[in-house]
């Protein structure tokens, strides 16, 4: 009876140091099974309008919660079916604020909204993000995004914001951020590979015509139109000048002593924002 009572208490000594080891492996486990979050609890991709597919989310929220993480700057994808009525200026500051976006003191993070119903985007920035994202960055980033949005590749064109946002923070960091005097040379994303599918494209087309015409062997080129005239077959009743069209050239005026940067303006809850907006 004793070394069954023995045996009996090595066994509950066992399980009493088991339990909390399991429970706390358990716990670990689950949280570890969650994505990041941005500061304030919300996850940093946002899609109520239901554009992206699971994969597509998955995928685009480890690039997000990847990017924000490294650069202590959060950027955050945001779409909605509607506005309700508000501005998406006003939409996207209120989001980011109210929903506690944003690193330290300075609330520092970027913000893409799209709205489907009124076909808007808006990109607004905070803190750090206003430093990163001048207005002549903001608009290069627009071109280039938007693209992706008007063909409706909405993975594509959130994955080159992410990617954009990433490259113009890391050139602020480095000392002189993207601006009107030195925005980046070439194209990015969806937009370079349009064009360079177009490129690919008009060269193919260039050969292929140089081949069939190759093989027009029996057809010589005529220098004047009137050896395609028989003679004799047309007469001139009545001849006049009309004024087809015009050629003109407008040039931008440049304006002397711009000085780049962002403009800001205050949202309702008292944070400074940049950015700006349009549709696609």
């Amino acid at each position: 009876m004793k070394v069954w009572n023995r045996k009996f208490a090595c066994l509950f000594s066992v399980l009493l140091w088991a339990v909390p080891v399991l429970s706390l492996g358990s716990a670990l486990l689950l949280f570890s099974s969650f994505p990041a979050y941005a500061a304030g609890g919300m996850s940093r991709l946002a899609d109520f309008a239901d554009l992206l597919s699971d994969n597509e989310e998955s995928e685009l929220s480890d690039l997000l919660d990847e990017i924000s993480d490294r650069q202590q700057v959060d950027v955050v994808v945001v779409t909605v079916d509607s506005l309700d009525g508000e501005s998406a200026m006003v939409y996207a500051d209120d989001f980011y604020d109210y929903n506690g976006y944003g690193f330290g003191d300075g609330r520092d993070g970027i913000l893409l909204l799209i709205s489907m119903e009124e076909r808007d985007w808006y990109i607004s920035t905070a803190g750090y993000g206003i430093t990163a994202i001048t207005d002549a960055g903001l608009e290069y980033i627009s071109e280039i995004v938007a693209v992706g949005l008007s063909a409706g590749d909405y993975a594509a064109a959130f994955t080159d914001f992410a990617g954009l946002c990433d490259d113009f923070i890391t050139q602020a960091r480095n000392g002189e951020p993207y601006d009107a005097d030195n925005l980046p040379q070439g194209s990015f994303g969806v937009g370079g590979k349009f064009a360079a599918a177009f490129l690919t494209a008009f060269i193919i087309s260039l050969i292929a015509t140089g081949i069939m015409k190759g093989q027009l062997k029996t057809v010589h080129r005529q220098p004047a139109a009137d050896n395609y005239v028989k003679q004799g077959s047309m007469q001139l009743t009545k001849k006049n000048d009309l004024f087809l069209y015009r050629q003109v050239e407008r040039r931008r005026k440049t304006e002397s002593g711009s000085k780049g940067g962002s403009e800001t303006h205050t949202s309702s809850s008292g944070t400074v924002h940049g950015g700006g907006g349009g549709k696609f």
